[in-house]
Formats: C-alpha cells, structure tokens, sequence
C-alpha cells in the first residue's frame, strides 16, 4: 500500500473497504476517522456572503473606516465565531499576529453553524444576503 486511501463511510461496502485497508496497511501507518468537512455548496455560500460583507460594510482598521476584502471579514468572523478567544502574537518584524482557528478545521456541522452565526451578524449589521442557505 503507497498512496494515502479516503474514504466516506456511507455504506456497509465502504466501510467493509476501509477495515481491509486498515488490516493490509504496513507498520508505522495512521487511521484517523473523523466527522465529515463542509461541502463545496458551503464553500461557495461562505465567500458570497464574505463578498457581500466586504461590498456593503467599513470596518475600522489602524483607525480609518475601510473596506475589507472577502478574506479579511473571514479572519474577522470566524474569530467573532469563536468569541474572539485568539491569542495575539509579536511578529518578526515587531507587528501583531492573531493565532487562530482555521475554518478548514471546522466539521460540516460546525460549518453550518459558522453560515447561521455570519448570516446572524449580517442582520444585526444591515447586511443585505444574495443567498442565505444551503441544502
């Protein structure tokens, strides 16, 4: 066995399929199961409404009103998701560094969770949503 195998247990033939890989993989070898990630139908619904965020909103930053980019209001959201709870890291060359979660770590439940808290805060903020769910 060389190549890393994926596999999605949605049925008893796949599962069936990951025990063999598991009894035939060689010494040294992980497993890790895990809950499954967001769907590109989420991925696509998160940058849209970053982009809407970032088309109809200022934020203060270095204390001027700006526009943010779309992966600027994700840094900003996901940490409102989290209750602002980073850490803040001196940088190499003397500037601020957020240490933070990243959304690819979120599960598809989690995920889900983190669209209803942005389209929460685009209520609370006047933010008008193209699309707002996710089937």
């Amino acid at each position: 066995m060389t190549d890393k195998k994926l596999f999605n247990l949605v049925h008893h033939e796949a599962r069936r399929r990951a025990v063999a890989a598991v009894a035939e993989a060689p010494e040294g070898w992980t497993v890790t199961v895990a809950p499954p990630r967001r769907n590109i139908d989420q991925n696509a619904l998160l940058w849209v409404l970053l982009t809407s965020f970032s088309e109809q909103l200022k934020w203060p930053v270095n204390g001027a009103m700006v526009r943010l980019s779309p992966d600027e209001w994700k840094d900003v959201l996901t940490a409102a998701y989290r209750n602002e709870s980073q850490r803040i890291a001196m940088g190499l060359n003397g500037g601020m560094v957020i240490l933070g979660m990243r959304t690819s770590q979120l599960s598809k439940r989690e995920f889900a969770e983190f669209i209803e808290f942005i389209q929460s805060v685009a209520v609370e903020r006047g933010v008008t949503l193209e699309q707002e769910t996710v089937e």
